[in-house]
């Protein structure tokens, strides 16, 4: 179950970073190959490559596996903004996140 998560979040996320599979992996110091290999299932990383990818791509480890989180640097971004807002701005933040809500619909 989670093996399958690995490859997928990988695919997606580095996809979602806009580089290339031999990019990454050079950048991570691995072999040109080495996250093709990955994404193609053929084993698992390290736990400290795990964490080189991780740092590469931009996310906590427990953020690689939150699948329901699609863009998480983004909304780690977010969270932290919005520990700075006084309880008015968050209530204003707040109508607008249900108003989107209403709209995505």
């Amino acid at each position: 179950m989670f093996e399958e998560l690995f490859y997928q979040r990988l695919s997606k996320l580095r996809a979602e970073k806009g580089v290339s599979a031999r990019d990454m992996s050079l950048s991570i110091g691995q072999s040109a190959g080495y996250i093709n290999a990955l994404e193609n299932r053929a084993g698992f990383p390290s736990m400290q490559v795990f964490f080189y990818i991780c740092e590469y791509l931009g996310v906590t480890p427990a953020e690689f596996f939150d699948e329901g989180n699609s863009w998480p640097a983004e909304y780690r971004e977010i969270m932290n903004d919005l520990k700075l807002l006084s309880r008015e701005n968050l209530q204003n933040i707040k109508a607008v996140i249900k108003g989107l809500k209403i709209n995505q619909k």
